[in-house]
C-alpha cells in the first residue's frame, strides 16, 4: 500500500495545477485520471482543441474574405478538413505531453484509472489502494444529454464529436447558445455550414451586460448565424442521413428544423461517477455539485476537498486553476484566496467577447450608482490596420469612488484585452487609474484607455 500526503482525483486544469502546487509545498502527491493523457476535458476535448479549430477556420475565412484587401492574391482556396483535424490532434498531443512532463518534473506519481474513495483517508484505483492524508476531488464535468435528444455520435452529437467531424455539415442545428455552441458553430459556419441555434433563454450571455450581448448577437447575425430564442426543443430524431428537430416557439406553436447534424450544447454537469461519495459521507448541493466551504474547499468530510467544475460556480478552466492553488495553499496553512468577482468570461468567436465584473442590469438591481465609459474599435489605428473595426468596449465604475465594477468587450483580441481590466479589478483600481496608465501606440489596448478617459469625461480620441 502506497502512502501520500495528497491524492488528487482528476487530471484536468483544477487537478494538475493543485498537484503541482502541493508538490511545490513539499507534499508527496499522486494524481489519478481515467484518461491515458492528462489535461482533462479542457486539454483533450475542450478548450485547446476547439481553439485550434477556431484558429484554422478563421485563417480560412480570412483567406476568402480579407486577403484581397491586404493585396494578397489567393486562388482556388480549399479547406482540407482532415488536415485541420490532424493539426488539432497534434496540438492536443503536445499540450497534454507538456502536463505529463510537469508531473515528472515535480515528482508527482501518476495513476491511470478510475479513482474511488473507499474511506476518508483511502483511495482505490484499479487493484491499488492508496493511503492518504488528504484527497482533492477535481473530476471536472461532462456534457449534459437531453433524454429527448438521443446522441448517436454521428448525426446527433456532443461537443466531443463536433471536434472531429470528417466533413462540413450543410446545415448544423445547435441546441444551446452558450459558449460551446457558439464557438463550435463558428468553426463549421466559417467552413460553409448553415448554422441555426435554438436557445430556451431570451438572449445571449445572461451573466454579461445586456447591451454588449445584444451587440455580439447583431454581429453574429451579420455573419449568417440564425438564432431562435425562447424556443424549447421537444425532440430530435434521425431519418436516414437527416436530423429532424422539433421545437416549440414562444407563442406555443410547433415547428420542425431539418439538418444533417445536430449539436447538443445545453451545458455540462459534474462528473462524479464511481467516486463513492455517498459511502464516505460527502454531501452534495441541491444542484448535484459537491458542497464545500469556499474558504478551504473542504467537503463535509474534513480530509476530502473539492474544486473546479464539480463545485458551485462557473465551469471555467481558469477559475478551476485558481481554486486548485488556493485549496492547496490553505491546506498548507497559507492564505490562499480566489476573488470570484474578478473571474473573466470569454467567448472565442469572431469578434471575441469578454467580460469581468458586473453589468448595468446587475448594478441597477443592487442599487449601485455607476458611470459608463465607452470606446469603439473602428477609429483605433491598430484595429484599422488589422481590418478589425467591429466592436466596442464598455467600462462601468462606481459613481462616488470611481472604482472599476465591470468591463465588457466585443471585438478583436478581447480575450487578451480583458486581462488588464481583470488585474485592475483585482487591485481595486479606478477608471482614472487605467486612463492615466501609459498604453503603447498603436495597439488595441488604447481602446481600453479611451474608454477609461471617456468614463472620466475627458476622452481625447472621441
Amino acid at each position: 500500500m502506497k502512502e501520500f500526503d495528497l491524492v488528487v482525483i482528476g487530471g484536468g486544469p483544477a487537478g494538475y495545477v493543485s498537484a503541482i502546487r502541493a508538490a511545490q509545498l513539499k507534499m508527496s502527491v499522486a494524481i489519478i485520471d481515467k484518461r491515458a493523457t492528462l489535461g482533462g476535458t479542457c486539454l483533450n476535448v475542450g478548450c485547446i482543441p476547439s481553439k485550434a479549430l477556431l484558429d484554422s477556420s478563421e485563417h480560412y475565412e480570412n483567406a476568402l474574405t480579407n486577403f484581397a484587401a491586404h493585396g494578397i492574391s489567393a486562388k482556388d482556396i480549399k479547406m482540407d478538413v482532415a488536415q485541420m483535424v490532424a493539426r488539432k490532434d497534434k496540438v492536443v498531443a503536445e499540450v497534454t505531453a507538456g502536463v505529463d512532463f510537469l508531473m515528472k518534473k515535480n515528482k508527482i506519481e501518476r495513476f491511470v484509472g478510475l479513482g474511488t474513495i473507499t474511506g476518508s483517508n483511502e483511495v482505490r484505483v484499479g487493484e491499488e489502494v492508496l493511503k492518504v492524508k488528504k484527497i482533492i476531488i477535481a473530476t471536472g464535468s461532462e456534457p449534459i444529454e437531453l433524454p429527448t435528444v438521443p446522441i448517436d455520435g454521428a448525426i446527433v452529437i456532443t461537443s466531443d464529436h463536433a471536434l472531429s467531424l470528417k466533413k462540413v455539415p450543410k446545415h448544423l442545428i445547435v441546441i444551446g447558445a452558450g459558449v460551446i455552441g457558439l464557438e463550435l458553430g463558428s468553426v463549421w459556419r466559417r467552413l460553409g455550414a448553415k448554422v441555426s441555434i435554438v436557445e430556451f433563454l431570451p438572449r445571449l450571455f445572461p451573466s454579461s451586460d445586456r447591451q454588449m450581448s445584444n451587440l455580439a448577437q447583431r454581429l453574429y447575425e451579420q455573419q449568417g448565424f440564425e438564432f431562435m430564442f425562447e424556443h424549447k426543443v421537444e425532440k430530435a430524431e434521425t431519418k436516414g442521413k437527416a436530423a429532424i428537430v422539433t421545437v416549440k416557439t414562444p407563442t406555443g406553436e410547433t415547428k420542425t428544423l431539418e439538418g444533417d447534424a445536430v449539436l447538443c450544447a445545453v451545458g455540462r454537469k459534474p462528473y462524479l461517477e464511481g467516486l463513492g461519495l455517498d459511502k464516505v459521507g460527502v454531501k452534495l448541493t441541491e444542484r448535484g455539485r459537491v458542497a464545500v466551504d469556499f474558504h478551504s474547499y473542504q467537503t463535509s468530510v474534513p480530509s476530502i476537498y473539492a474544486i473546479g467544475d464539480c463545485i458551485d460556480g462557473a465551469m471555467l478552466a481558469h477559475k478551476a486553476m485558481e481554486e486548485g492553488v488556493a485549496c492547496v495553499e490553505v491546506m498548507a496553512g497559507q492564505a490562499g484566496h480566489v476573488n470570484y468577482g474578478a473571474i473573466p468570461g470569454i467567448v472565442y468567436t469572431h469578434p471575441e467577447v469578454a467580460w469581468v465584473g458586473m453589468g448595468e442590469e446587475e448594478l441597477k438591481e443592487k442599487g449601485i450608482e455607476y458611470k459608463v465609459g465607452r470606446s469603439f474599435f473602428k477609429p483605433n489605428g491598430r484595429a484599422k490596420a488589422m481590418l478589425e473595426g467591429d466592436g466596442q468596449l464598455k467600462l462601468l465604475s462606481d459613481k462616488k469612488t470611481d472604482r472599476l465594477l465591470g468591463a465588457f468587450i466585443v471585438g478583436a483580441r478581447a480575450s487578451e484585452l480583458i486581462a488588464e481590466l481583470t488585474l485592475a479589478m483585482e487591485f481595486g483600481a479606478s477608471a482614472e487609474d487605467i486612463a492615466r496608465t501609459c498604453h503603447a501606440h498603436p495597439t488595441l489596448s488604447e481602446i481600453v484607455k479611451d474608454a477609461a478617459e471617456q468614463n472620466g469625461g475627458w476622452a481625447i480620441h472621441q
